[in-house]
């Protein structure tokens, strides 16, 4: 009920750079320990998120990456679990911290431990030394006032054993159960009773060994630990199996099974809301790409808007120079627009455009884009792919303007002047902006020489005559 109101609350940095990271994967290690797996989740992503936009450096990024470490462990991501203890503890020792620094060597030491006792006997040698050098530097500089001591003493029990330094073992491991006691260190004590039952186990005192160990495994019930509940039982199993005392070989077995079933459990909840997640990244994406597309499509027409145009234009161009094609840029105005829509409605006016809009789809091919510019005015680019289409440009736009001619107009727009269409066509380099502007001279000169025509760009034509005074309104140029 703790966690649920404090759940509720944002994180509040204060300024530091690494409060919020700390504060969300602190969060997630208790969402873990409450079987809130899905939450558990979601905190140890936005901490990690948060990680990568800092600068890791400074006791505070020591004590926030081996946090995460301990959480990416305790789910199971165990790889990037140890990058992140070897991370924490290099920014340790850089930062100077002795506090931070015994926090890193007793994690690194024992994720090391519990490493060796999973691998094989070729291994294991190597990670316990390891881990016993570590955590031995960590005792000698470490305060036995701090927190850290008790666990440090129960690591470095677990190290020694491993190497075989069995009463170093022990005394260190007799020492973190008394040091867990007085602090309340349930995780602590129930590791140290674990030492002390393998220790048992070598000796031979097999009865000690079952009680250490069970009390090893009561321990990590208590803490809900999944891990460490499995290994722990385990271990008890092996400890009856060699009493042949079957009853508690099957009930620790029992134990083990459970606790395998709520890891498989977790690791199917823990792969359910990763995807999950990814479908609604997948869905937001496929959002985002919706609304860019509709951003850059005209909605009366469906065709590409200026914006798609703009967006397409260069790429389609740059690829149709690299053919050796000639790019051709189609300039179509409808003639008597105006007329329409003042004499048959605003509502004729939008059909006719529309009927523009597919007679240009049916006259041009579908590699070409087609786009409506703005108002009355629509712009084809032909690509130039399939057969030569060096002279293609004069050629579609007089297919153009005669399918409007002839086009059955009575039933859009009555008995109001049917619409024909001027076209300027344009060919040159692979520029949009060029294209555009030799293009729309054309079209000046189809208007000015009686409309229902195509005109196309020559420079010997572009007579200070013949170009508007002033920028033309597409809309009513008509």
């Amino acid at each position: 009920m703790l966690f649920d109101r404090v759940i509720t609350r944002l994180p509040n940095s204060g300024g530091e750079q690494w409060a919020n990271a700390g504060l969300l994967l602190n969060r997630g290690v208790f969402a873990w320990r409450l079987e809130r797996i899905p939450l558990a989740l979601e905190l140890a992503a936005e901490g990690w998120v948060e990680l990568e936009n800092a600068t890791p450096e400074g006791p505070d990024a020591a004590a926030t990456f081996g946090l995460l470490g301990f959480l990416l462990e305790s789910i199971g991501h165990r790889r990037p679990a140890l990058d992140m203890f070897r991370r924490a503890l290099r920014i340790a020792r850089d930062s100077g911290d002795r506090m931070q620094l015994c926090v890193a060597l007793q994690r690194m030491g024992g994720v090391l431990n519990f490493r060796a006792v999973e691998s094989g006997s070729d291994q294991a040698t190597g990670l316990f030394t390891e881990a016993r050098a570590l955590l031995a530097e960590g005792v000698a500089i470490c305060e036995p006032d701090w927190r850290t001591y008790g666990p440090l003493i129960c690591a470095h029990s677990r190290a020694l054993l491993g190497v075989g330094e069995i009463d170093a073992s022990e005394e260190q491991a007799k020492l973190a159960i008394e040091l867990a006691g007085g602090q309340e260190d349930l995780w602590t004590e129930a590791v140290a009773y674990w030492v002390l039952g393998g220790i048992r186990q070598v000796q031979g005192k097999l009865d000690q060994a079952r009680t250490m160990a069970s009390r090893a495994v009561s321990g990590a019930e208590r803490v809900a630990d999944t891990n460490l509940l499995m290994r722990f039982s385990l271990d008890l199993a092996e400890i009856c199996a060699d009493m042949d005392d079957h009853v508690g070989q099957a009930v620790a077995l029992r134990r083990v099974h459970a606790a395998g079933r709520k890891i498989t459990e977790t690791l199917q909840e823990g792969l359910g809301q990763a995807l999950e997640q990814r479908r609604l990244a997948v869905q937001a994406q496929r959002l985002a790409l919706a609304a860019q597309q509709a951003a850059a499509r005209d909605p009366l027409t469906g065709l590409v808007n200026r914006l798609g145009l703009e967006r397409q234009a260069p790429v389609l161009l740059e690829s149709t120079a690299a053919r050796g094609r000639v790019p051709w840029l189609v300039l179509v105005d409808v003639d008597w627009f105006k007329d329409v829509n003042d004499n048959a409605g605003h509502a004729a006016g939008d059909a006719a455009l529309r009927e523009v809009a597919q007679i240009l789809r049916k006259e041009t091919r579908a590699e070409d884009l087609v786009c409506r510019w703005a108002g009355d005015e629509f712009v084809v680019l032909l690509t130039g792919s399939g057969d030569d289409r060096n002279e293609a440009g004069p050629v579609v736009a007089e297919r153009i303007r005669a399918a409007v001619a002839g086009h059955h107009w009575k039933l859009v727009i009555g008995e109001t002047r049917q619409p024909t269409v001027s076209i300027g066509v344009a060919a040159g380099p692979a520029d949009l902006d060029q294209l555009f502007a030799a293009a729309d001279l054309a079209l000046y000169r189809a208007k000015r020489l009686g409309r229902n025509r195509v005109e196309e760009y020559s420079a010997d034509f572009a007579e200070p005559m013949e170009l508007p005074t002033q920028p033309r309104d597409v809309q009513t140029r008509g």
